[in-house]
């Protein structure tokens, strides 16, 4: 399965992450700068390439249902992580941000390998983001640098599960695939406004580090436009 194989480069983002963050964690600056560079490339992926998938499909209840559907998953998602503190919840919350990627990967297959390919590159971004923060986070708590480097990267194996379990959905309908992009749409912006982008602004802030966010938007869409 093709999106299975392209899993491969977020895999290697989050274990290059943890291992950079161990042995030389970066400053506030530099992360803020990757969070919105990050945002961007996500944002961009969702409105050049779900987005329309979502409206071509023509199906107002599929998309709404799809869309209400994510947007309930995402807001009980921010309502558990509130309630856990500490390494542990952090862990739980990290683990269903990914799986819930992996999902959203395996629904930009399924609508296109053009789509698939520009969310990987937009994932891996984020994926690389999650590793560092997880790396530090863990820091604090956990010792041996080569037990942080394993956990960081055996959250990362939960993408590739989140694609397998998207595969079924390539054989319904297309109304009922709609619905499912919707969904991934929702997730996408979720990832953008709730969690990359408050990230970012909890840290120093400057117009280089916020222009980062329009760098990697006019990036992937100008990446778009040459793949054609």
């Amino acid at each position: 399965m093709l999106a299975l194989t392209y899993t491969v480069f977020p895999l290697l983002a989050v274990l290059v992450g943890a291992i950079v963050a161990v042995l030389r964690p970066p400053g506030p600056g530099l992360t803020s700068a990757i969070q919105h560079l990050a945002a961007g490339v996500v944002f961009a992926a969702a409105a050049a390439e779900i987005l329309p998938q979502v409206v071509h499909e023509g199906s107002p209840s599929a998309t709404l249902i799809g869309g209400a559907i994510g947007v309930v998953a995402m807001l009980s998602l921010k309502s558990l992580e509130g309630r856990f503190e500490g390494p542990l919840g952090m862990l739980g919350a990290v683990a269903a941000d990914i799986l819930i990627d992996g999902l959203v990967l395996g629904l930009a297959f399924i609508a296109g390998a053009k789509a698939g390919l520009l969310l990987t590159i937009a994932l891996t971004l984020e994926i690389l983001f999650l590793g560092v923060t997880v790396t530090e986070e863990l820091g604090a708590t956990v010792r041996s640098k080569v037990k942080i480097v394993t956990i960081t990267a055996g959250l990362g194996l939960l993408l590739p599960i989140g694609v397998l379990l998207a595969t079924p959905v390539a054989g319904f309908p297309p109304a009922v695939i709609g619905g499912f992009l919707s969904f991934g749409l929702i997730a996408l912006l979720y990832l953008v406004t709730e969690e990359l982008l408050v990230e970012a602004h909890a840290k120093p802030d400057s117009p280089l580090i916020s222009a980062m966010f329009f760098v990697g938007f006019l990036g992937l869409l100008l990446l778009e436009e040459l793949m054609g």
